[in-house]
């Protein structure tokens, strides 16, 4: 099994100075805007990916 790939910059300001946290596998900590977060897989969707009919790709 494989480990996962790092975050390469924090969801809530955009930088890039992120640490993993004590609390917990998934956790990562920014020191740049003082938030920490957590990543989580949750499964892959039934349906997939559909064109819709703009000719892009939907939900």
């Amino acid at each position: 099994m494989s480990e996962r790939a790092a975050p390469f910059y924090c969801p809530y300001c955009g930088d890039e100075d992120l640490r993993p946290s004590e609390q917990g596998h998934g956790a990562w900590e920014c020191a740049a805007c003082n938030r920490a977060f957590q990543l989580k897989f949750l499964g892959l969707l039934a349906r997939g990916l559909q064109p819709n009919d703009a000719g892009g790709n939907g939900i």
